[in-house]
């Protein structure tokens, strides 16, 4: 509906133009009047007489929006009538047919408040396509202040943008990154590479100091760390990640450096890298253990470092738990040592994925042949030779298509590496065995969750079945697992302390897990040896910890007593005498500790969901909600779960380091290549975003589809 401005009529004035106006606008008046008015019925009409009576009244002029919902059409005897589109009753016509009526049979029409509710539903659908949730926090990005563009926000969400998304400093020169800049932002401003580059060190020192901050409220720091050599620059770097629980007991990791190590790389030298960044972030003395993986300088570093850290008086039970050797680097070696037994049948596997994969021609053969046997797989795998784990998908995936090969022998005749059955044979009892190193390697490896309490588990599942498969009648697998074995007993002979305490601090487990899978692996005496020794190493662990809670107590106490001894001397005096009566009247027993006390109920018991299975037990939760029972015992356990059995938190940040070391950015200053790799980690951690899985194709250029 057209608004009037004026409730008081114009002045008339004498020509066509001015009547026409005033006319048009008369519908507007009575609906304005009608509004002010108390659901009285008010009939309207007027009537518009110009000085000049040649003129005649002029057509009303039908302008408001009411009659958008009405529609005008002959009843059956030829009257004229005025019907709602909405429910359908009819209004007859007049000469001077005021709106008010319309308006008042909208508000009342139970037909047109559905149609509007429905339309409104529509429209707000409508403004959600297309968009996708996103796990940053939109309070994280301040907006734009009454539409003015701060041109040094800017630059440093650039800076954000690159070391989140390891984009490299050229980026923000480029040409269509800047037109989309001016055409959101008129007034936006090009930046140098050179500026983007300074504004990511001011974005890393930033994050550093924050990290810094967070760190001095940490007791305990767990660290992994690795090497590895660019082979675009042909230097070296090390990596040193740290781990450790919050107070909301969440597992942390952050990346604290990413240093150059100059040669030659020896044991002293790591050791001396390591304690320079450990001073600079001034923790040196809340390291409790370092995964490394097995190297004879990884384990001449990590005396050097165990020797200072001592004289500190600061290392967990004296050191004897420092050292933890990478899990899964073990389990890679035993792996290797069995595959090596079937080399041969390996590379036959390897040339004819190889020869398949390189003609396309041979490849819609081979998937012919799949489509006739009516086979469910649709994907050969190719490996890296260095990688054992890679090796095992492609000999699993290859044994899928075992019937396929001999039939496209038959149909290629150049094709001359076609396994045999006895090599399908071998294939399927050594698959069967590096299934459970694969599974026990993937779930160690993890980094978002406690791995430390998985380990026994999983290890003993692996002695397990080593021990099965050398008893069996397969000359061929009874060498293999044989030399598997000694490899094995070599790293694990005895038992690993400090992932036993580990398995005992899950409440699932307890000494009950011991009891358990120790006599899978011992003698029944050594067995019982064994538990005792990971019995008393407990205790002795728990001792440290009340011994601590009692020095930060009297410290705490010491403190706050020095702030009110005036107020309570006399309390304290009152109270005296009769603490003294107390205790010669009663006799008081001695407590148990809350180790005692949790190691000698039940252990939790998941309840099994008859659909889905065995539900997902968080152990960092049971502990949160049990903190306050257990508040010296929790402490411990949250320290012993933050650590890592592996080294692959610190080796999956080299699969970064060699994209954004590529070739043509191979002279990247070391000090520069910290900046992006830990100033990457730090500001995905700030505003959650994760880490998307990004394959080296120099790696993992392997997996291909079979085409139907």
């Amino acid at each position: 509906m057209d608004s009037v401005g004026d409730s008081t009529s114009p002045i008339m004035q004498n020509n066509e133009e001015t009547i026409e106006r005033v006319i048009g606008d008369m519908d507007s008046i009575v609906n304005e009047v009608e509004n002010k008015a108390s659901n009285d019925t008010l009939e309207t009409s007027t009537e518009i007489k110009d000085d000049n009576e040649d003129l005649q009244k002029a057509k009303r002029l039908k302008k408001s929006s009411i009659w958008l919902e009405f529609t005008e059409d002959k009843d059956k005897d030829g009257v004229v009538r005025i019907s709602c589109n909405h429910c359908k009753k009819s209004f007859a016509k007049s000469k001077t047919t005021p709106t008010t009526q319309f308006h008042r049979h909208l508000q009342n029409c139970a037909a047109h408040r559905k149609a509007k509710a429905e339309k409104e539903r529509s429209s707000h659908t409508q403004t959600q396509l297309g968009f996708v949730s996103s796990t940053v926090d939109p309070s994280s990005f301040p907006a734009l202040q009454d539409g003015k563009v701060d041109m040094e926000v800017m630059k440093e969400f650039i800076a954000i943008w690159i070391l989140m998304h390891e984009h490299p400093f050229s980026i923000a020169e480029e040409e269509s990154f800047n037109l989309m800049q001016r055409r959101g932002i008129p007034k936006w401003k090009s930046i140098s590479r050179t500026t983007a580059t300074t504004y990511c060190v001011n974005v890393y020192e930033l994050e550093k100091k924050k990290l810094k901050t967070l760190l001095k409220n940490v007791t305990k720091i767990s660290l992994t760390t690795d090497c590895w050599k660019s082979k675009n620059q042909r230097i070296e770097y090390m990596v040193i990640t740290g781990h450790w629980i919050d107070h909301n007991w969440k597992l942390q990791k952050r990346v604290l450096n990413y240093v150059h190590i100059p040669p030659p790389r020896r044991g002293l030298e790591i050791a001396d890298a390591i304690l320079r960044c450990l001073k600079d972030w001034g923790i040196e003395n809340k390291i409790q253990t370092i995964s490394v993986d097995n190297a004879s300088a990884n384990d001449a570093a990590i005396e050097n470092l165990k020797i200072y850290i001592r004289s500190t008086k600061k290392l967990l039970y004296d050191g004897k738990l420092f050292h933890v050797r990478c899990c899964a680097h073990i389990l890679n070696l035993i792996a290797q040592d069995g595959i090596s037994e079937i080399k041969d049948i390996v590379n036959v596997i390897r040339d004819s994925v190889e020869y398949i994969r390189r003609s396309d021609a041979r490849l819609k053969i081979f998937s012919e042949i799949v489509k006739q046997l009516n086979l469910p797989e649709r994907k050969l795998v190719d490996d890296c030779r260095t990688r054992w784990n890679s090796t095992y998908e492609m000999l699993a995936a290859a044994y899928k298509f075992k019937d396929v090969f001999p039939r496209f022998a038959e149909r290629d005749q150049h094709y001359d590496s076609c396994p045999s059955e006895d090599d399908w044979v071998k294939i399927e009892k050594v698959c069967s065995v590096l299934e459970v190193f694969w599974t026990a390697t993937h779930i160690i490896s993890g980094s978002e969750y406690p791995t430390s309490n998985l380990f026994l588990n999983e290890i003993s599942r692996v002695k397990v079945l080593l021990d099965k498969k050398s008893l069996d009648n397969d000359f061929f697998i009874h060498n293999m697992v044989e030399k598997m074995k000694l490899k094995f007993d070599k790293y694990w002979g005895a038992s690993n302390l400090l992932m036993s305490i580990a398995a005992v601090l899950d409440p699932r487990c307890k000494m009950r897990a011991l009891d358990f899978f120790f006599p899978k692996r011992y003698s029944v005496q050594r067995a019982e040896l064994e538990i005792n020794l990971v019995k008393v190493t407990l205790q002795k662990l728990y001792a440290e910890y009340v011994e601590n809670h009692m020095v930060e107590g009297e410290v705490s106490g010491e403190i706050e007593g020095s702030r009110h001894s005036n107020r309570h001397v006399q309390t304290q005096s009152d109270w005296s005498e009769y603490f003294d009566y107390v205790k010669s009247v009663e006799s008081i027993q001695p407590q148990k500790s809350e180790l005692d006390i949790y190691l000698e109920e039940n252990c939790y018991m998941i309840e099994k969901d008859i659909n889905r299975g065995e539900k997902n037990f968080d152990v960092l939760e049971w502990w949160r909600l049990h903190a306050l029972k257990y508040k010296i015992l929790s402490t411990l356990a949250k320290n012993i779960l933050a650590i890592h059995v592996t080294s692959v938190a610190s080796e999956a940040t080299f699969s970064a380091g060699s994209r954004i070391i590529d070739k043509y950015r191979a002279s990247l200053k070391t000090d520069t290549v910290q900046v992006l790799m830990c100033g990457g980690d730090w500001v995905r951690k700030r505003f959650g975003v994760k880490k998307k899985t990004k394959v080296n194709r120099h790696d993992y250029d392997f997996f291909f589809k079979v085409h139907l």
